[in-house]
């Protein structure tokens, strides 16, 4: 997605257990799957289908986990979680301090607008994890260094 063709995005919901409400109001900078061994983790699937979007764009209501991990790229990577159900809301890296990664599949329901645009990570597909063809396939970050 390049600046013209951002969709701005106006959705809400909130966690499993109802203790964190999110909501994204703003542009979306990028909509990717990724399939690093992290959030095959996190997803309980072989990637996770994430948005990245501005700090100032996301509203929480609630208070959230955190989980820091290094990342490959050898910035630090915080994982934002419901600490009662466990649904995951976010991550973000050290190294885009004013961007957030949102887990798509937190907005179930009324993420119909999600349309990924590409695969990271791709050196760690899992075989069996059907991924549409069509879309291009990064062995890990996309060539510019961020999703």
């Amino acid at each position: 997605m390049t600046g013209s063709s951002r969709r701005c995005i106006a959705v809400s919901a909130a966690c499993a257990c109802g203790a964190i409400a999110m909501s994204l109001d703003g542009p979306v900078m990028s909509m990717l799957l990724c399939s690093c061994l992290d959030c095959q983790r996190a997803s309980g699937s072989g990637h996770a289908g994430v948005a990245l979007v501005p700090k100032a764009a996301l509203t929480i209501a609630g208070k959230p986990k955190t989980f820091n991990r290094p990342s490959d790229s050898g910035a630090t990577f915080t994982r934002h979680f419901c600490a009662d159900c466990g649904t995951p809301l976010y991550g973000q890296s050290s190294r885009a301090p004013e961007l957030r990664m949102i887990a798509v599949g937190f907005f179930a329901g009324h993420n119909d607008w999600f349309a990924p645009s590409q695969l990271i990570f791709a050196r760690s597909q899992q075989a069996w994890d059907l991924v549409a063809d069509h879309l291009p396939r990064h062995l890990t970050y996309r060539q510019g260094g961020k999703p």
